[in-house]
Order: structure tokens, then sequence, then C-alpha cells
């Protein structure tokens, strides 16, 4: 009876430490965080192979705050997100929106920007001249007098090619409202969709805010103009955020505490403005 006794204590010991072990939080030191490298001002490569933009700036100060050392890998964005739950890297930071299909897959830390989407045409063009009665639309609430802009631009843009970066939320938008009467024309970067808009191969094409403002400041953009609303909510997300996996919601935590240490000091507002020229953080 008492070898029973205590096989039987001896059996629980070994359940609970190791319950407790596989409870316990990691202690995170190092991470490898990914990013696009070809979504400037977010993202950019120079000529050198180096990384730099807001997302670079902002992962950094974030890992300063709470003590981490980062290490930042370019991906190419159409496998970003399967590298996370490969294991290549432990987050992602790449102006990536919080969706309900993306955290579906992956976890966020964050919002630590929200930018709306908007559509672009070159200067010049019937659709450049088009003015919006209505300078931003949220496409949750959508009341009588949003719906028929939306009608309106469905039979401006109708026959028309828009280009966009395949499978961002830029790119969900444009199926949801537009497939019906245009010809969506999707493109691995961003860089490329401006190539071709700037080329006369598209008519118009759909990114963030954050994007074209900054990139008409520039020669390859000076011969944009925006045209449209804003498009905000729904499709669009919660804001931009930083991607982590479900499982790892000890670096979630610690990655939230530094996003919300540079908002709080300002840190995050001085870097939107440095790098898009107006503040896009989260309200």
């Amino acid at each position: 009876m008492k070898r029973i006794f205590v096989s039987c204590i001896a059996v629980v010991l070994v359940f609970i430490l190791g319950f407790a072990a596989a409870g316990a939080a990691k202690e995170w030191k190092k991470v490898r965080v990914a990013t696009e490298g070809a979504y400037p001002p977010w993202n950019a490569t120079d000529p050198s192979g180096k990384l730099h933009g807001f997302d670079i700036d902002v992962i950094n100060e974030v890992c300063k705050r709470v003590g981490l050392e980062c290490e930042i890998v370019a991906q190419a964005w159409k496998g970003i997100i399967p590298g996370l739950t490969a294991g290549k890297y432990d987050a992602i930071i790449a102006g990536m929106q919080i969706t309900d299909k993306r955290l579906e897959v992956i976890d966020f830390a964050g919002p630590y920007a929200k930018t709306p989407g908007s559509f672009a045409a070159m200067k010049g063009s019937p659709l450049a001249g088009y003015k919006s009665p209505i300078e931003s639309v949220t496409l949750n609430e959508i009341d009588a007098g949003e719906k028929k802009l939306i009608d309106d631009l469905k039979a401006l843009l109708k026959g028309k090619v828009i280009g966009v970066q395949t499978t961002t939320t830029h790119s969900n938008f444009l199926d949801t409202y537009f497939k019906d009467v245009a010809e969506i024309r999707k493109y691995d970067t961003q860089e490329n969709v401006l190539l071709d808009l700037s080329a006369g191969r598209m008519d118009a094409a759909e990114a963030s805010l954050s994007y074209w403002i900054p990139i008409m400041k520039k020669d390859q953009g000076k011969d944009l103009a925006l045209f449209g609303p804003a498009w905000n909510g729904d499709i669009f997300g919660l804001g931009n955020g930083i991607g982590v996996r479900k499982e790892d919601q000890d670096l979630k935590a610690l990655l939230n505490k530094g996003v919300r240490q540079i908002h709080e000091d300002g840190t995050l507002k001085t870097l939107a403005v440095k790098w898009f020229g107006f503040d896009n953080s989260p309200k």
C-alpha cells in the first residue's frame, strides 16, 4: 500500500511540474523580426541592402524599451505570414493591418498606426478630376449617401484597370466592391503597381494614404493625384499591428508594452511625421 501511495505521489508531482514548465512564459532576449523591405516609407531596402523606414524605426524603439535585441530580416510579402507560422522568425512588422481573416492564423501586438486607403490616378486623367462629395467612408457603417458614392465610383471605374498589391486589405477591398465593374490587376510589390500606373498600363491604383502622400512628394509620384474618399473600417481592419504566433502571448505582451510606451511618450507620433508627413498613430 505504501509503495502504491508513493508511486501516486510521484505521478502527481511529475504532472504538476510538467504542467508548470509547459505554462511558464518564455524569457525573450532576442527576436527575429521580418519586414517586406519593399513598401516605402513603411519599409524599404537601400542600394547597399540595408533596411530602413517607419516600421524599422518603430520596432527598434519598441525593442529598446523592453530590453529585446531585434534582428530584422527581409521577407517577400506573399510568404510573410507562412514564414512566421513556420518559425522562420518571431514577429512581423510590415505595415500589416489587423483583420479578422489574419487573426484566424496569427495574433497581433498593437496597433501602432492606422491609415485609410485611397485611389490614385495620373494627373490629367478623367479619374483624377473626380471630386468626392464625401471626405471619408467607414465601410461597416455605410449610409444612403455613402452607398450612392460607391455606386457613382463603380460607374466611373467601369471597364477600367485598377492595380493593387496582392494579398492585402486593399486587394480585398477592390475584390469586394469593384471586381464586378473593373479589371483588378494584382502585383507582388507596391513598387510594381506604381511603375505600371506611371507607364499608363492601368487607369488607377489603390493603396494606403501613408504610401501615396509621401510618394507624391518625390519624383516618382509627382504626377499622381488622389481621387475619391478615404476608406476606413471593415475590410481595412483595426490598424497596423506587429504579427506574432498565437502561442507566443508572452512576446505579444512585451511588444504591446513597448508600443504603449512609445505612443505615450510621443515617439510614435514623431516617427510618423518623419516618415509620412502626418501623424497616423492610433487615436
